[in-house]
């Protein structure tokens, strides 16, 4: 449902807290009234923004019993995202797994061990442990900020195209809630586009 770091921002934001939340709109909103009916009730008889109104409304939704897009029974809040670029995977793997390119997804560590069991943590507190291992195809791992009251697990996939081009497929899952999972996913299209920029630019 929702995760610590919602309730932070939901109370820092309209300075009422979840649980406020919910007794307010469960006292209002019926059992058939849609995502825009709730969300416009939210904006427009609670003064928040249209962004805030529309976290409110997804979150209480799932109050409601309504599934989120993203949420799965056996992998919780999940999200998937992917970017193909024209560069040889090795050269991709060889990048993420340096210390330039684990700073992007990691922070700042010396190196990454690529063995079943190894345990990692950045300067910046994000932390996990390795799980799976296929270089040059496959790294599956916990990964955990430090802010976090659970981890996450991650796998990154390398892919070679039938064009010769490599696609980098980032799945994580286990995610606190659907407002995490939307973090996540700006936090991901980020990190490839930054990852692409600087392996592009190596191999011009």
């Amino acid at each position: 449902m929702a995760g610590t770091i919602f309730k932070q921002e939901v109370m820092k934001a309209t300075e009422r807290s979840w649980e406020e939340w919910i007794v307010a709109l469960g006292q209002k909103v019926g059992p058939l009234w849609s995502h825009e009916q709730i969300r416009n009730h939210i904006v427009e008889q609670h003064q928040v923004s249209g962004e805030w109104g529309e976290w409110i409304a997804v979150m209480y939704e799932q109050v409601m019993g309504r599934v989120p897009v993203g949420l799965s029974k056996d992998a919780g809040v999940q999200i998937g995202v992917r970017k193909t670029m024209a560069v040889a995977k090795e050269s991709v793997w060889d990048f993420l797994m340096s210390s330039e390119g684990l700073s992007l997804w990691i922070g700042d560590v010396p190196s990454l061990e690529l063995q079943v069991g190894h345990e990692y943590e950045s300067k910046e507190g994000v932390s996990g442990k390795i799980t799976v291992v296929v270089p040059y195809h496959k790294l599956r791992l916990t990964w955990k900020r430090k802010e976090w009251d659970n981890p996450s697990r991650l796998q990154i996939y390398v892919l070679s195209t039938n064009t010769g081009k490599t696609t980098i497929a980032i799945h994580q899952e286990m995610l606190d809630d659907v407002y995490m999972r939307e973090i996540m996913r700006r936090y991901w299209d980020e990190m490839l586009t930054t990852l692409q920029n600087r392996v592009m630019g190596r191999t011009e």
